[in-house]
């Protein structure tokens, strides 16, 4: 049998973009850590005060994250969809239209201070992480904090749900007050602003036909999986219940399917 070359590449490069994203992540653990946000080299018209890096994810579709193609400005058949089914009045499709619109995640390059030898990674936050950053910067006190040679570093603190009685962590910052080099060593510096990785690189843009391919997986899964799913009956009132639901979720299917035909295949 011979080999499927085009196979064997995708998987490569989906192993090596897997590598590639873990070591140039960083993600701030429980307490107090102290970053320093740098210019971003690759930064665009696309890339806010040449330092945060907008991308939009669509999460949990079939287990996985997929990078909305919205955020290079190009078609996404996910949105599309997500937007008809906003116009169809129906409280399910736009309950399920949220899911499917693609979340705004912003990336910044940062060198974290007692971390240093691992070089330039991204820093990933939330809006409200990111709204207080933008005021920091059009706040003229403060300055151009991202500046290599007379910005600010940052204070991260996270505190975990049982800290802060809510369901999920919490991220806050606090700028420091005093305007110092990213580096005292030049070269350090000039290495950090110079070497740093192409966003593009780590969160690699499917195609329109496959991001279609992968949502009409989704909404219709495989006849086997349908079938694991109706189980063996046990009894009566069990049957009954699940005859019920699977009744009501075909119907949903349907409409869901007839929604998707409309858009895609009319």
């Amino acid at each position: 049998m011979a080999l499927n070359l085009d196979q064997i590449r995708n998987r490569l490069n989906s192993l090596q973009t897997t590598t590639s994203r873990t070591n140039n992540m960083y993600k701030p653990q429980p307490g107090k850590q102290v970053v320093r946000i740098l210019p971003y080299k690759f930064s665009d018209d696309t890339t806010v005060g040449g330092a945060f890096i907008e991308q939009y994810f669509h999460y949990d579709i079939n287990k996985r994250t997929y990078l909305s193609p919205i955020t290079r400005g190009n078609p996404d058949p996910i949105q599309e969809f997500a937007e008809r089914l906003k116009s169809t009045g129906s409280r399910e499709d736009w309950n399920l239209s949220k899911k499917l619109t693609p979340k705004l995640r912003t990336f910044a390059a940062v060198v974290v201070r007692g971390e240093e030898g691992e070089g330039v990674r991204f820093w990933g936050f939330g809006k409200m992480v990111y709204e207080e950053l933008l005021s920091i910067l059009a706040d003229p006190d403060y300055g151009d904090i991202t500046d290599p040679v007379g910005g600010r570093d940052v204070q991260v603190e996270v505190k975990m749900p049982e800290e802060t009685g809510k369901s999920y962590p919490t991220t806050t910052i606090r700028v420091k007050p005093n305007q110092t080099p990213v580096s005292s060593d030049e070269t350090q510096m000039k290495n950090w602003v110079e070497n740093q990785t192409d966003m593009k690189e780590i969160f690699t843009e499917n195609t329109y036909d496959e991001l279609k391919e992968i949502l009409q997986n989704w909404l219709n899964p495989s006849d086997d999986v349908q079938e694991e799913s109706v189980g063996t009956k046990t009894d009566t009132t069990e049957s009954k219940s699940t005859e019920k639901t699977t009744s009501a979720d075909t119907t949903k299917v349907t409409n869901v399917s007839d929604a998707f035909d409309e858009l895609f295949n009319s």
